[in-house]
């Protein structure tokens, strides 16, 4: 099992397959558009921009496990990251990051490709 085994649906509500990005360098990148971070929005633009004609792909998936800095719904959050930052990199639907709740994905990733130090949480 890999990455691209998983699915994920879009902040429209469209299941998507991660295998459509099977061959591409990912950046997957827990997000939220209230928090000291989220200028992060333009560098990760910036980078989407400027390498996504060589195989590079920025995944963003919104999180509110950290200080609730992600409230608002899917509509909230892509209008944010539209109006704000001019997102036009994959967004997906909130999700959990960590715990028992947490997206199978980043389940995955935790389990297999861990932190410093080989830390297992996402932070």
């Amino acid at each position: 099992m890999g990455v691209y085994d998983f699915e994920a649906k879009t902040l429209e509500g469209a299941l998507v397959s991660l295998d459509q990005f099977e061959g591409k360098v990912l950046l997957i990148v827990n997000t939220a558009s209230k928090c000291g971070f989220t200028p992060q929005y333009r560098e990760l633009q910036e980078l989407y921009e400027r390498y996504r004609d060589k195989g590079f792909e920025v995944l963003g998936f919104p999180c509110n496990q950290f200080g609730y800095q992600e409230p608002g719904d899917e509509g909230q959050i892509s209008d944010f990251c539209q109006l704000n930052y001019g997102v036009s990199f994959p967004m997906f639907a909130k999700i959990d990051v960590k715990g028992t709740e947490a997206h199978p994905l980043f389940y995955y990733l935790t389990e297999h490709a861990p932190g410093m130090l080989g830390t297992k949480s996402v932070k």
